[in-house]
């Protein structure tokens, strides 16, 4: 019987609704479409913040310097970044009903920004029991490692947690670690997909 509910944030709490700023920052650029979240995720530089080998800040000053800007346009292009991000507020409050019947968790692949964001800006960190962040744990989905640590931070066995995420392939890394998962997409009737897995929402 599922006790625990874990969610990713990027991409399933935190989405970008519009993606213009980025793009409008992406052809002043000289970037091709998605250079952006290449450079911020996928850069070798983007997945040492969400290893936790470097700071978030020290990721945007490499950005800046790579992209020869200065330190004025390098803080607008991390604003414009971000401008198109929000909140699902819906599922904030969703989150708030399960907490009433079960534990509620993050497993984040994030770089050092998330926790004060979830705290200070969001104020949603008191939602949640764990919040297991990549560049903390030094461990990034899909690595089994870090699902064992939030089981053993929840006291839970794989068989009690449920696991949500945007990524296919961190859900079949949570599923072969014996959790239970559901793939994410903005058009899922959530909580009629928890239902089916016996969680009531209500």
């Amino acid at each position: 019987m599922i006790q625990a509910i874990i969610f990713d944030v990027g991409g399933v709490l935190l989405r970008t609704e519009d993606h213009t700023p980025r793009q409008q920052w992406e052809a002043r650029l000289g970037l091709e479409r998605g250079g952006a979240e290449a450079l911020v995720f996928n850069s070798e530089m983007g997945q040492k913040a969400q290893r936790g080998d470097i700071t978030e800040p020290a990721l945007w000053r490499w950005i800046g310097s790579h992209l020869n800007l200065s330190s004025e346009e390098t803080a607008a292009f991390r604003h414009g970044f971000w401008a198109g991000d929000e909140l699902d507020w819906e599922l904030v409050a969703l989150i708030q009903q399960l907490k009433k019947q079960y534990q509620t968790a993050i497993i984040s692949n994030y770089a050092s920004n998330l926790r004060p964001e979830l705290t200070e800006q969001f104020k949603i960190a008191a939602l949640f029991d764990e919040i297991i962040i990549s560049c903390e744990e030094k461990v990034m989905k899909p690595d089994p490692e870090i699902f064992h640590r939030a089981l053993t931070r929840l006291r839970r066995s794989p068989e009690e947690a449920l696991f949500i995420d945007d990524f296919l392939h961190n859900v079949v890394a949570a599923q072969n670690v014996g959790l239970a998962a559901i793939h994410f997409q903005p058009s899922l009737d959530l909580p009629h997909t928890l239902q089916q897995l016996g969680v009531s929402s209500g």
